[in-house]
């Protein structure tokens, strides 16, 4: 084998690259601090700062001076730290904040997961249940209940982010009910219903899910008279007749179940029925360092996976949809329109 010449900037870049976890850890110690929240527009000191979050003065200033390396903050000429737009992004306050999905995505139970990666690439399968005794969403809610509020507060805040982009993206002009399927809280659904003061909508979730439903939707809510809320498992049936079906973000199980969920929107919805397919892509995405990060975790806590386009595709028309276009909706997540034959 000939060996190609290294140059000093790819050696450095990969060292840099297995580092990774410092950066991930320094990201989750400043959320959980609260260092972005005791900065505001004037720079201030490690020392300020460290008294604001209750830190030694000097780790802290290392800790920041490593996170400015990747455009987290900023230290001015005279050794203050100042915000960036990234930096911002970890304000509780920020209408954009990424502060729960920073800390989900640095839960303590991440850091076992991931050195098992070889062992998950080489059998396919999730290393949960090994590292736990139990599968992951049974640890989270029995043994994790602190990792389980992390979790919601996360999902909470991609899924209200994302249906401001969803309702911008979909027309649905000629319709009279919209059915958000394993639709979480019930954002997307509260999103649309906003935009669509004709619409009436369904939220169908399991019942643990849609009895937290966001408070718009339930009763004496704002929304509350235009919806129905059905507790129930999409990959057993989907009892909801509607002109539209959104499936956002749950088609990332075992195949089986994925094909359980499209088989039996199929089976629920008449012919010519909208089915909106939401998805993060593996491929053809501007957000792909993101979305194969988060198929590989997928792989590790659930054996899951994100899908490309055509695997997405193939498994909705093998459920019985023709597939139309398909659009992004953001940096992140692209829509696949599809319709019930006739």
């Amino acid at each position: 084998m000939t060996t190609a010449p290294t140059t000093p900037r790819t050696s450095m870049r990969l060292r840099e690259l297995v580092f990774g976890a410092a950066c991930a850890a320094s990201v989750r110690a400043a959320a959980r601090l609260g260092v972005a929240d005791a900065l505001d527009d004037t720079p201030r000191s490690a020392e300020e700062l460290a008294e604001a979050v209750k830190a030694d003065a000097k780790a802290l200033r290392r800790m920041l001076r490593a996170l400015t390396c990747y455009g987290i903050f900023a230290e001015e000429a005279d050794g203050r730290f100042a915000h960036t737009e990234m930096s911002r992004l970890l304000r509780e306050d920020d209408p954009h904040s990424l502060r729960s999905i920073a800390l989900w995505c640095t839960e303590p139970w991440t850091w076992a997961a991931w050195p098992k990666l070889d062992k998950a690439v080489r059998t396919g399968d999730s290393v949960f249940g090994e590292l736990y005794g139990k599968e992951f969403f049974d640890y989270l809610h029995e043994d994790a209940p602190e990792s389980a509020q992390v979790f919601n507060r996360a999902m909470t805040t991609s899924s209200v982010q994302s249906a401001r982009d969803v309702a911008e993206l979909l027309d649905l002009a000629g319709a009279s009910t919209v059915a958000d399927i394993g639709g979480g809280q019930g954002h997307v659904l509260a999103a649309l219903l906003e935009k669509h003061p004709g619409l009436k909508g369904t939220l169908l979730d399991l019942p643990r899910v849609v009895e937290n439903a966001d408070p718009r939707l339930r009763e004496g809510g704002s929304l509350a008279d235009r919806v129905s809320i059905v507790p129930g498992d999409c990959r057993r049936s989907i009892p909801v007749d509607a002109d539209v079906y959104i499936i956002k973000n749950i088609l990332e199980w075992d195949d089986d179940s994925t094909a359980r969920t499209l088989r039996n929107v199929v089976a629920a919805a008449r012919p010519e029925a909208r089915v909106v397919v939401i998805e993060n892509l593996v491929d053809d995405s501007p957000s792909m360092t993101f979305t194969t990060s988060m198929d590989l975790l997928l792989l590790l806590n659930v054996g899951g996976a994100k899908h490309t386009t055509k695997s997405m595709i193939t498994r909705m028309e093998a459920a019985g949809l023709v597939v139309g276009e398909v659009r992004p909706v953001n940096a992140y997540l692209h829509a696949f329109e599809s319709v019930v034959p006739g």
